[in-house]
């Protein structure tokens, strides 16, 4: 649902720089294909930033294609992505979400903030006052 497909291509510098179909802002750089990779996580929670300080909702990630690889995000990010994206479906701002938890504004805005770290439970929490339910399921790597 959210495993973006990302694509590496050679400039004249040496390293690779990185871009995804799926976020057209997404920009990155790696010296290798694994420095690459490690780099892509931290491009994408931030280019999910700008979606959020755009009000904009986050795409879901397109099947990849021939020669693109696939960017596990951490559950959290994940969860974080559904929570901001059920309040665009809904028309709420980050002071709704507060008001709806009981929050005060630094709590709310963290919740929908890809750079910053927050708990699960928290997410799940407010997941769930907007009637949704927060399921994890774990695959074969």
């Amino acid at each position: 649902m959210y495993d973006y497909a990302i694509r590496f291509e050679t400039d004249t510098v040496p390293g690779l720089a990185v871009y995804c179909r799926d976020l057209p802002e997404l920009n990155s750089f790696g010296d290798d294909e694994q420095h690459a990779v490690n780099e892509a996580v931290d491009a994408i929670e931030t280019t999910l930033s700008i979606y959020v300080d755009q009000r904009r909702p986050i795409p879901r990630a397109s099947a990849p294609q021939q020669g693109e690889r696939i960017i596990h995000l951490p559950a959290v990010t994940v969860a974080k992505i559904v929570l901001w994206n059920t309040m665009i479906e809904r028309d709420m701002r980050k002071a709704d979400l507060c008001r709806l938890l009981g929050f005060h504004q630094t709590q709310g805005d963290r919740l929908v903030d890809f750079l910053h770290t927050s708990k699960m439970e928290q997410i799940e929490s407010a997941l769930a006052a907007m009637g949704k339910h927060l399921a994890v399921s774990v695959e074969a790597a």
